[in-house]
């Protein structure tokens, strides 16, 4: 069964700690991970290696929902992480693997994403736009400085 990869890297101005932790707290994931148009849940979210994740988005337009989940492989604090993903709908089948890079830049944090075995009835440019829109709500929230 083909799949699909996309690779997507950015340069935010923020740390690496304040984007890994976008990554891995629920209530952030919840912000930023749902491409324009979609609402986010996050269900559950255990951030160790072997732990899971659960979460939905809703067409905000239809109401449509699909819920996905996966498992943590790798956790480098400020570095990696590294996880699954499996659509609930048995339309989408397969597992896919996506791979975050961070590295610390003089600018701020360089970002590298490569997504894996993405389902081949999802085309691999609607991907890829779902992710640029993301990235750029995880844009807006990282690079904030809200002062006191």
């Amino acid at each position: 069964m083909p799949t699909n990869t996309v690779s997507l890297h950015r340069v935010l101005r923020s740390t690496p700690e304040r984007v890994y932790r976008a990554f891995l707290d629920a209530s952030a994931l919840a912000k930023w991970l749902p491409p324009n148009g979609f609402t986010g849940t996050v269900h559950h979210l255990r951030a160790e290696v072997g732990g899971s994740y659960k979460m939905s988005f809703t067409n905000f337009t239809t109401g449509d929902g699909h819920s996905f989940g996966g498992e943590y492989l790798d956790l480098v604090p400020n570095e990696r992480i590294r996880y699954t993903g499996k659509f609930d709908a048995p339309n989408l089948p397969g597992e896919m693997q996506t791979t975050v890079s961070l590295s610390h830049t003089p600018f701020g944090t360089e970002v590298n994403i490569v997504q894996e075995g993405i389902p081949e009835m999802i085309p691999a440019q609607a991907c890829y736009l779902g992710w640029q829109e993301s990235l750029a709500l995880l844009k807006l929230l990282v690079e904030a400085e809200i002062r006191p």
